[in-house]
């Protein structure tokens, strides 16, 4: 080995090291509870490097993507790490794609491998009729399932004999990872992340989140969305936290892991806060463990944070505010702050820089609206195979958000809207989300989204799609009498639709382009 390669594996901070870190200082500890199968940090650190070396058996090297294509599970964890340890480049992908949408992606990417859970194995062989190339496969077993025909099972990775250590000289700024952007406005974009940029982005999470190691962890959000993978799951592995993977957010099987588990940090979007506070279970569990909960994703409605504190008065919350590109924490609210500064998204995280600024990238004062942008270790490398993108997201040397905001007198953030959600109507701005805030405080309203669609006479009329309460029986007139009442006229909605529920995405996010499409037409008779 050359010296300077030498020196590098002495210097080595790859996202592949993270385990055998934490396996070196608490190997006996419960790093992971998945089902009836529980991993200590040295068997959890074993299990990914027989699955490297599976890995390199098969021909895969610095630089192939390979795609997980799954919901929550064992063999996700170690997979994404033991192709980190390549300096392969992991490429999680949304399980609640359709083949199309799937099928770009996989495309896209580039994929080499292809790991996905049995019950999803024919949407991605659908998928691949349209690829064009060959892409190697293999399938993780759900209950009561078997492995699909042309298929491998992937226990011929996770139980391989080879357990030599296995590191690949990585630069710090070289990609390990794709996340596929949500995609709710327009085609996803794959943002490509470095180790340096994870764990920058794991110490703030963890110095400005208060995390410690003697947390319990329950992990319920799909893992192929990076809140759930590298705010939590990656920054407890890193620590040495328990963690309790489940396959998804089922709001029952949450309160009884809690419950059993003695759980004391949880993340959850705002929609699955809001189920779990709806859900009969909350006052029959002992919830009392829990110490600390986090929020993101999505704003979160001024009443449920009120709400939260008031049943759950022993649980320290915190909101992380972010995106993708931010790897993806930029700004974090603590728990000091959460009433003094409802509807604030926090001040900048430990590694991060943040500035609101003018349409010319002017940085704009106290009180002025305008986007939000970043500078930060945190930040993606590029998206992949779009410069014209990258370009554009980075000019001026600041990564643009495509969220409005403006800074308080003391330096804490809010967020307006996303640029691609203010409603121009009648000459007039509206921040769908301060119409949703006041709409969401009517006593029988569950969740609310408001859009703009195209109007003749108003260029855009503000609309809303209401989901009530279980059991209230509220309609479209009472939410518009309402609105009326406690809305400035322009921004009451002039269409509202009672729908049994809202469409999202698997992390929880509302998808207002679906909705837009949905109701586009409403005023085209006006």
């Amino acid at each position: 080995m050359e010296t300077r390669n030498l020196v590098n594996r002495a210097r080595s901070q790859q996202l592949g090291d993270l385990l055998r870190r934490s396996a070196a200082r608490m190997p006996a500890k419960t790093a992971l509870v998945f089902r009836d199968q529980t991993d200590s940090f040295a068997g959890l650190d074993r299990a990914v490097d027989r699955a490297a070396n599976a890995l390199v058996a098969q021909g895969i090297t610095k630089g192939d993507r390979v795609a997980l294509f799954s919901h929550n599970n064992r063999g996700f964890v170690v997979l994404r790490f033991a192709i980190a340890r390549l300096g392969a480049i992991a490429t999680p992908i949304n399980f609640m794609l359709n083949a199309e949408d799937f099928g770009y992606i996989l495309n896209h990417s580039g994929a080499r491998v292809l790991i996905a859970e049995d019950g999803l194995c024919a949407v991605a062989d659908e998928a691949l009729k349209t690829l064009g190339r060959d892409v190697t496969k293999y399938s993780i077993p759900q209950v009561g399932t078997t492995t699909p025909d042309g298929w491998t099972p992937v226990s011929t990775l996770l139980d391989h004999d080879d357990e030599t250590e296995v590191w690949t000289d990585i630069g710090p700024d070289e990609p390990v990872q794709m996340m596929y952007t949500s995609g709710t406005e327009s085609q996803p974009k794959g943002a490509l992340l470095s180790s340096s940029a994870l764990y920058a982005q794991y110490i703030s999470c963890i110095v400005d989140g208060e995390m410690t190691a003697d947390a319990v962890s329950l992990h319920c959000l799909p893992l192929f969305h990076c809140a759930q993978l590298d705010c939590f799951l990656s920054p407890d592995l890193y620590l040495g936290v328990t963690s309790i993977l489940h396959e998804k957010a089922d709001p029952a099987e949450m309160l009884e892991a809690i419950e059993k588990h003695r759980v004391t940090k949880l993340f959850c979007p705002p929609t699955i806060w809001i189920a779990l506070l709806r859900h009969p279970d909350f006052n029959k569990r002992d919830l009392s463990s829990l110490n600390v909960g986090y929020y993101g994703a999505s704003i979160m409605p001024t009443a449920v944070i009120e709400e939260l504190m008031q049943r759950l008065p022993d649980m320290r919350l915190f909101n992380f505010y972010g995106q993708t590109e931010m790897a993806p924490v930029a700004t974090i609210l603590p728990p000091q702050d959460q009433m003094r500064k409802l509807g604030s998204a926090g001040r900048p995280a430990l590694n991060v820089e943040t500035r609101v600024v003018d349409d010319q990238d002017n940085p704009l004062p106290a009180g002025e609206v305008g986007e939000i942008v970043h500078r930060s270790p945190h930040l993606i490398l590029e998206y992949y195979n779009d410069s014209d993108k990258t370009a554009d997201a980075f000019r001026n040397g600041w990564f643009h958000s495509g969220d409005l905001g403006h800074f308080d007198e003391e330096g804490y953030l809010y967020i307006v809207d996303r640029k691609k959600d203010m409603i121009k109507s009648g000459g007039e701005n509206v921040a769908s989300r301060e119409v949703e805030e006041s709409i969401f405080r009517h006593p029988d309203v569950a969740e609310v989204a408001v859009f703009g669609v195209p109007h003749p006479k108003w260029i855009e009329g503000v609309v809303a799609v209401v989901v009530a309460k279980s059991g209230a029986s509220v309609t479209a007139d009472q939410i518009n009498t309402y609105c009326q009442e406690h809305l400035t006229h322009y921004k009451a909605p002039k269409h509202i639709v009672m729908a049994d529920q809202l469409p999202k995405n698997a992390s929880g996010k509302i998808l207002k382009r679906d909705l837009r499409q949905q109701h586009q037409d409403v005023f085209s008779d006006e």
